[in-house]
């Protein structure tokens, strides 16, 4: 009877997020992207705060590891009904899915300065805007490079 009781939230969200439908897959990405985030961000308070590591390598070591579980969380969970391009070339595969990140990085920055410093929009607005942009960004970017047919059978 517990087993049952533990398997329904994992249901729920598999009913809720359709592995085969672009929206189901759009919304995995997001519950994936947030994951990753709050890992992300976890792990930088830790090592800036507890470990009293700089606040660039503290950054480094979080963004890489957010990066690493936003990979691992979309080819197991958010994108398993498409074919995967570089499934036997996973350094590749990984570099490509690292480069839509620092393209969304580096779009996310300009957007800010564009937003802020030349149009002297609100900085939580602006950053809000940009976030939007930016996960548009990346899951097409993903979705396009590396998964983009689905899976045949």
């Amino acid at each position: 009877m517990q087993e049952k009781t533990v398997l329904k939230p994992i249901r729920i969200l598999r009913d809720r997020f359709p592995r085969k439908s672009l929206m189901g897959q759009f919304l995995r990405y997001v519950l994936t992207g947030g994951i990753a985030f709050v890992a992300d961000f976890a792990l930088f308070a830790l090592c800036l705060y507890v470990f009293n590591w700089h606040y660039l390598v503290a950054n480094l070591v979080a963004l890489v590891v957010g990066l690493v579980l936003n990979y691992a969380l979309s080819i197991l969970w958010v994108f398993t009904a498409c074919k995967r391009f570089f499934k036997k070339r996973k350094v590749l595969e990984f570099s490509l899915f690292a480069v839509v990140g620092i393209a969304g990085v580096g779009i996310n920055q300009l957007l800010m300065y564009l937003m802020i410093g030349i149009l002297g929009a609100n900085e939580i607005v602006s950053k809000i805007i940009a976030a939007a942009i930016v996960l548009m960004w990346n899951f097409g970017g993903r979705k396009l490079m590396l998964f983009r047919k689905k899976k045949v059978g």
